[in-house]
């Protein structure tokens, strides 16, 4: 076979399959080219999902006849100046995205400088350029893509449903919104529920408040301002309360020099930084936006620039994970709101059923009920305490009324214990129910931590070494991580095959079960004690043993205790949750407790 040359509008479609995969991609190159020229207002309209068309208003800078013609040729752009692939300080750059989507689609463009006479528009209908002509239009640019990859079914019939690829699109839309409080952005159309993002102001506040616009209206209340700078690097942003997390990242936002980007570093140095807080299958909700020179970062590694390459990328995620860390450490015990409010419409829930039924209220059985637990019963142990038992409280804490100083404190005065579990707590203008044994189990394992990283966790020598029996693989594990254990202050030795003994343990758990406490280190190390993330199993280790120590579901405590346990939780960063990343609180406002009684 013979070596031939392809046809110029062959090559551009071939070319086209690496910017513009789908409707998605196309507006995001098109709002991007939007704002390099400093739209303040950029309009948004599809129609079946883009496939048919995709419109594209702004009012930027425009562009002259001359420079309209040449933008839909390959490699032309305005973006690189000098040339500087080292340099780039604008979002688009290649030069790609108008002559590709053009190859692949019905082009219409429209543009006018402020100083021109009249806008010039021209078509490109799937790769033939037609000339540029004049017509009437305001400053600024109008850019219509109609019969997307209709000269290319292959690609068409891999395209997902209108719907589907309208939320793309609106995804990719938010995604850019976010970099940009000052612009406005509307997206309409059918097949999605639209918006309209207006201009949000200035400053921190601004960028909050667009924040909140996209990521919905309980982000505000569970944000957390994040600033930080090292070498160069500057981070901002806002990072969510551990408590307040998703199911998946679909709620996390990262920014390089304003370029909304997909990366393994930034991704990794997220999940490290909320490790200690979240379960494994659990997300943050953030929006964070590194600012450097652009010679520290590439952004050409990627044809759609989704993707960056870091000059330093340990000093990168060495500030990402530090900067977390240190916000939600000065966060101490705060939750979520939306613990409250959950709390508040599970309660709200009764009233309406005894509503609905006054007849049959005398012989209401609980059980009965949609709401009631599945036959497993209660999901914890603790919850467990209120089957099939007479209500319990503990009033000790009434005996004398409560110090105003408690009052005035952010998880106020304890004021009763229901059922040997829960902590009632009074505030100035609410209340606090508080997990007893979560929140000391979160409060123990903090004291670990710290222990281990001033001066060595203190340990108690057994006056007879606790000898535990186990599957051979466990002993060996073990073996194989002692010299970590024993920084952990658990001191274990082989004791023959299939077991080993217990020399030490660290003095906080002294009067705890050194054989189980050993079984479960063996459970925690095989399930995260591999050599990629032995500190990830190092602190699962320390929170087994602070689970050991802690404050039982089930033991009274006196008013004294309760109020002490208050206080250290208002002192301890990351109380607001326990070990495995649930709250350990939930605060109701007496106002909304009043809604449920019509009071309000």
């Amino acid at each position: 076979m013979h070596v031939r040359r392809l046809d110029p509008v062959l090559i551009d479609r071939i070319a086209a399959g690496e910017v513009v995969e789908r409707p998605a991609s196309a507006v995001k190159e098109l709002v991007e080219n939007a704002l390099d020229a400093g739209a303040r207002h950029i309009e948004i309209v599809l129609q079946s999902g883009g496939r048919r068309l995709i419109r594209v208003v702004d009012d930027g800078e425009g562009m002259s006849a001359q420079d309209l013609a040449l933008a839909v040729d390959r490699h032309a752009t305005s973006k690189l100046p000098d040339g500087d692939l080292s340099a780039i300080a604008t979002l688009g750059f290649r030069g790609e995205a108008l002559p590709s989507i053009g190859s692949v689609a019905r082009l219409d463009m429209t543009t006018r400088r402020a100083d021109a006479d009249h806008a010039s528009t021209l078509r490109v209908d799937f790769g033939l350029k037609s000339a540029v002509s004049p017509a009437s239009a305001p400053q600024g640019t109008r850019v219509e893509v109609g019969d997307l990859f209709l000269a290319t079914p292959a690609r068409l019939k891999f395209l997902k449903t209108d719907r589907s690829e309208a939320q793309a699109v609106a995804d990719v839309v938010k995604r850019l919104a976010m970099a940009h409080p000052r612009v406005r952005f509307a997206l309409s159309g059918d097949n999605l529920a639209g918006f309209d993002h207006v201009d949000c102001g200035p400053g921190e506040e601004g960028r909050l408040a667009r924040i909140t616009q996209i990521l919905g209206a309980d982000f505000k209340p569970n944000a957390l301002a994040v600033n930080a700078e090292r070498e160069g690097f500057r981070l901002t942003g806002f990072a969510g309360l551990p408590t307040f997390h998703r199911a998946n990242a679909g709620a996390q936002y990262l920014y390089v020099n304003g370029r909304p980007v997909r990366d393994k570093v930034l991704n990794g140095a997220v999940r490290a930084a909320y490790m200690d807080y979240l379960p494994s299958d659990r997300h943050p909700a953030l929006a964070l936006f590194l600012l450097c020179d652009p010679r520290m970062v590439d952004v050409n590694v990627h044809p759609a620039k989704a993707e960056v390459r870091f000059r330093d990328p340990g000093l990168v995620r060495g500030l990402i994970i530090g900067a977390l860390r240190q916000t939600l450490g000065e966060a101490l015990h705060r939750a979520s709101s939306t613990g409250g409010a959950r709390t508040l419409e599970t309660l709200a829930r009764g009233p309406q059923s005894w509503q609905q039924r006054p007849a049959a209220s005398a012989q209401w059985d609980w059980r009965a009920s949609p709401a009631a637990p599945q036959a497993g019963g209660f999901g914890e142990a603790a919850q467990a305490s209120f089957m099939d038992a007479a209500p319990a409280a503990d009033l000790r804490a009434h005996d004398a009324a409560p110090a105003q100083d408690a009052l005035d404190a952010p998880l106020g005065a304890a004021r009763a214990q229901l059922h040997d579990t829960y902590i009632v707590a009074q505030t100035r203008d609410g209340m606090v129910i508080v997990d007893q044994h979560a929140a000391h189990e979160r409060l123990v394992y903090e004291r670990l931590k710290r222990q281990r990283e001033e001066s060595g966790i203190a340990r108690q020598l057994l006056l007879i070494p606790a000898i535990v029996e186990m599957d051979e693989g466990d002993v060996e594990r073990l073996l194989a991580h002692a010299p970590e254990l024993e920084a952990s202050g658990l001191s274990i030795e082989s004791f023959g095959p299939g077991a080993v003994a217990v020399r030490e343990v660290p003095s906080i758990l002294a009067k705890a079960d050194p054989i189980r406490l050993v079984r479960d280190v063996a459970d925690t190390l095989a399930e995260h004690g591999t050599a990629t993330s032995l500190a990830k199993g190092l602190d699962h280790v320390l929170a087994t043993m602070a689970c050991h120590h802690s404050v039982r579901a089930g033991r009274r405590l006196t008013g004294e205790e309760m109020n002490a346990l208050l206080r250290e939780m208002e002192a301890t960063p990351g109380s607001g949750q326990c070990n495995h990343g649930r709250p350990t609180y939930v605060e109701l406002k007496l106002a909304d407790v009043e809604k449920l009684f019509g009071r309000r």
